[in-house]
């Protein structure tokens, strides 16, 4: 689906957004629910996972709550969820990976997520993973769920490199997953860590400090033709950036809604959350039911 221009991005306010680092944020399909990162006073320590929910999408958010089954004394942060909304993955710092930073999961049980597990050392190694980002296979199940992530292991092109490891099992065991998979076409010799799928698979975007942008840290993006096709060269998305750091993209479903972070003028503290718009350009149904 072709789509216009970006608008500028808007802050969200409070109560998400605070005196100190907020952002990561992901929702949920009804958009009723957010999860985001933040090192807000009451959490156990460093980046925390936090939560808040709205009773409708014009409803003013409640306080937010920690996730203090999810977080650790250590860093704990950039969840998203699967497509069924029942499994997050997130990174973290924690003692009980297999390196410096990992993948980890959490399933959600009777409406609570239960205690975090480690993804394990095939997806993870001795060196950083982080920034997890999926995209459901196409149907679900007759195509695999991808994960996207970031790392500086050996083999990549330099410093933080785009990876993707696939899983064929519904209930996205972590053993399911393979070794990470170096998306060379996504990654450039300066740090690219978490990016964000359109639902349909046909465009992405980065979180890159890579030469030619606005800022320190950009948004960019990518398009394909196919899910079987390489991604195009990487373009700056230029109205989502500013001179200061932009980051972490998370679409709506119909990829006409952004949040991102931001540390730009005219926020409430360190980097805030921001959301942006674009207009669809032409009308065309898509199964609701068919991809994430």
């Amino acid at each position: 689906m072709p789509f216009g221009d970006w608008s500028t991005p808007v802050n969200v306010g409070a109560p998400l957004n605070t005196a100190f680092n907020d952002g990561y944020a992901v929702f949920t399909r009804d958009m009723l629910t957010v999860y985001f990162t933040s090192d807000r006073p009451g959490g156990k320590g460093g980046d925390d996972l936090w939560t808040a929910h709205r009773e409708t999408v014009d409803s003013p958010w409640d306080a937010p709550v920690n996730l203090a089954v999810l977080n650790s004394p250590e860093n704990d942060s950039l969840s998203v969820l699967s497509f069924r909304e029942d499994t997050m993955f997130f990174a973290s710092t924690r003692p009980g990976g297999c390196g410096l930073s990992d993948l980890w999961m959490a399933r959600m049980a009777d409406k609570e997520w239960t205690a975090p597990f480690n993804m394990g050392c095939v997806v993870n190694t001795d060196a950083n993973e982080n920034a997890p980002a999926p995209l459901a296979g196409k149907n679900h199940r007759h195509t695999p769920t991808i994960l996207y992530f970031g790392s500086n292991r050996a083999g990549g092109v330099g410093d933080f490199d785009v990876y993707e490891t696939s899983s064929n099992d519904p209930d996205l065991s972590p053993t399911s997953f393979g070794n990470g998979k170096l998306v060379e076409e996504l990654s450039s010799p300066k740090r690219d860590t978490r990016v964000w799928v359109r639902k349909d698979g046909l465009e992405i975007f980065i979180t890159s400090d890579r030469l030619g942008g606005v800022g320190a840290i950009d948004i960019w993006t990518a398009t394909r033709a196919s899910r079987d096709d390489v991604w195009s060269t990487p373009m700056n998305a230029t109205a989502l950036n500013s001179v200061k750091d932009d980051g972490s993209p998370w679409l709506t479903k119909d990829g006409a809604t952004m949040y991102l972070f931001s540390n730009r003028e005219g926020g409430l503290g360190l980097r805030d959350i921001w959301v942006s718009t674009r207009p669809p350009l032409d009308d065309v149904d898509e199964d609701e039911d068919s991809e994430e």
